[in-house]
């Protein structure tokens, strides 16, 4: 189908603003011009800043509650998307708030290292030390250890799945559900159909992807490794279920549908929805895309299902 309007408008109003693209910059002042918009700041129960211990350094996370008082809650372990170069706690906020409520769960932000400066596989080790941690110090968080899911959007996504193999193989933590969305799947992969499609035009293009992986990456070997394309991992049999959102006219949406289809076949029970009519990033436009508020209501109600059901 063609652009939502919405979509489009956004479209243009960033065509228009003329912004460089994120290739062309350093990666400090990428991420000073890697905003998305927030709108009104959606209250929570209570929000702080916190680190967690990691084996190389404190690894810095946001702590949402939501509203009212249990004395457990489950949790969602989130890592931002932004190519692993960009974002951070505070571009994802939105994301973060919503998805509390929506679930009532306690939502953990993970501020894990960024590239270049921290290449591969700085970004893995905090993703994983960080929900071991939470899993771990369960009390501390005042949260239910058998109720703990990792989430992401884009390179998110992809810690988010590497993660929850990691942790299969590793037989800790207990990962109870995993929300991709829009994930990278298959960094090292021939061209998808929506990659070749949709790779300028569609917020997210291909010089952007491409630095991005330049970025992250030590050498072309790294594409070939599973803690990078969580789509090269042997078995997926026995990973936590799995809600997998795509966007039409994003490069990745070929790459997340194949990884729901790997899901699927290996017996994971797995939840695919695309949204058409819309870009890259989506959910995290929620502010001024309708059908981004719908894919985070889907998010976090599909969450509150599996956490409380």
């Amino acid at each position: 189908m063609a652009l939502d309007p919405q979509t489009k408008l956004v479209l243009d109003q960033l065509a228009a603003a003329g912004a460089p693209p994120l290739e062309t910059l350093s990666p400090d002042v990428a991420r000073q011009v890697f905003v998305m918009p927030q709108g009104e700041i959606e209250e929570v129960g209570k929000v702080f800043d916190r680190t967690i211990p990691g084996s190389e350094t404190d690894i810095p996370v946001r702590v949402y509650y939501p509203k009212g008082e249990q004395t457990s809650y489950p949790a969602l372990v989130y890592y931002h998307g932004g190519g692993w170069v960009v974002g951070n706690i505070e571009s994802h906020d939105n994301v973060c708030r919503a998805l509390t409520n929506l679930a009532n769960c306690v939502t953990i932000s993970v501020d894990y290292r960024l590239a270049p400066e921290h290449k591969f596989p700085a970004a893995v080790e905090d993703s994983y030390e960080a929900v071991k941690y939470v899993f771990d110090h369960a009390e501390e968080f005042q949260i239910d250890r058998s109720r703990i899911a990792v989430g992401g959007d884009s390179a998110g996504g992809n810690l988010a799945a590497v993660v929850s193999n990691m942790a299969k193989e590793k037989a800790t933590p207990t990962i109870s559900f995993q929300l991709l969305i829009y994930p990278s799947t298959n960094l090292g992969g021939e061209p998808t159909v929506s990659m070749q499609e949709n790779a300028e035009g569609y917020f997210l293009e291909k010089g952007t992807m491409e630095w991005f992986r330049d970025c992250y990456l030590n050498s072309e070997e790294d594409k070939q490794s599973p803690l990078t394309s969580p789509m090269l991992f042997g078995d997926f049999k026995d990973l936590p279920s799995a809600l997998v959102i795509t966007a039409e006219y994003d490069p990745l949406r070929d790459e997340g549908e194949e990884y729901a289809n790997k899901l699927a076949e290996a017996g994971v029970k797995v939840e695919a929805v695309r949204y058409d009519g819309t870009i890259h990033g989506f959910v995290s436009m929620a502010a001024v895309l309708d059908v981004g508020k719908r894919a985070l209501e889907k998010a976090g109600t599909t969450l509150r299902k599996v956490f409380y059901e």
